[in-house]
């Protein structure tokens, strides 16, 4: 499938049911599109079979708890219609993105309590997410602006207004050549890049971010886990900007991004070396399992 994502051919499951793929709609004053009352999630189907998708439909739930909004779908109903959707379109390998919004209703203004909660499920397929990076390693740039304290966001969802630096890090990152870029956050420490979880290797043993500040991914709790199963030593921790220079390897985890080396942030370099690719190549497994 190509072209335009408004333009294409299959089906979309909107409120319940099947709609056509071009009349998948909403009105121009839905309370999300002016006020980010919108969460998400990004899944991917192998074999027909979407890795841990009841994990992504509680985590829906979930972001939609967060940013003041009750699902009218249970999590079993989310999994029917992500299978409805896969199927009506003829998928077995896919990328799925369910979606629930505040809908148009009787306010437009910050406040829309009043307002439906809509929910949709696509699905399209779609290849690597960082293209010949997942094999070469990926360059990337360091974003000028920071995630936020948790203060300030709910950084516990996947919710669409946390994206918006990421969109314009990103922009960014690609005029430099760059394929993705590396938040710190705002007290200085590495956080992720804009789609996806970060992990650094140095002698043998993992150090990533510690997941307190911003989301933790569920590739990332999955690749985790599966280190912790091969009896590699862990760090979850504050990492410091400078410490970049010691570590050896580097990648990145997530549902796009599965597992992508890094060969460059900045102006440091990485191997795309043999513990990266045994974890890229563990995890391929698992999900097709």
């Amino acid at each position: 499938m190509a072209g335009a994502y408004d333009n294409r051919d299959g089906k979309i499951w909107m409120d319940g049911k099947l709609v056509d793929w071009r009349d998948a709609n909403v009105h121009i004053l839905t309370h999300g599109l002016h006020y980010a009352s919108s969460v998400f999630e990004g899944e991917r189907c192998y074999s027909g079979k979407i890795f841990k998708g009841h994990e992504h439909s509680l985590r829906l739930i979930e972001s939609a708890r967060l940013l003041d909004m009750q699902s009218p779908y249970s999590a079993e109903e989310i999994d029917a219609a992500k299978e409805e959707v896969l199927k009506a379109n003829g998928f077995t390998d896919a990328y799925v993105r369910a979606v629930m919004w505040r809908g148009s209703g009787e306010d437009m203004g910050v406040s829309a309590a009043r307002n439906p909660v809509r929910m949709a499920v696509a699905a399209w397929e779609w290849g690597s997410y960082y293209g010949d990076a997942k094999w070469q390693g990926a360059k990337l740039d360091i974003a000028k602006w920071k995630r936020p304290s948790p203060e300030t966001i709910p950084t516990a969802a996947k919710a669409a207004g946390l994206y918006m630096i990421c969109t314009m890090s990103k922009h960014a990152a690609e005029a430099k050549g760059c394929s993705d870029a590396l938040f710190m956050d705002w007290e200085g420490y590495v956080a992720e890049a804009t789609g996806a979880n970060v992990f650094f290797i140095k002698d043998g043993e993992v150090h990533t971010p510690l997941a307190d500040r911003f989301l933790n991914g569920i590739t990332r709790q999955t690749i985790v886990q599966m280190l912790k199963d091969k009896g590699v030593t862990v760090h979850e921790r504050r990492i410091k900007p400078e410490e970049l220079d010691g570590f050896q390897e580097c990648f990145l985890t997530g549902t796009a991004a599965e597992v992508t080396p890094v060969g460059q942030i900045g102006d440091w370099h990485f191997q795309v070396g043999p513990m990266t690719r045994d974890i890229a190549a563990d995890y391929e497994k698992l999900v097709r399992s």
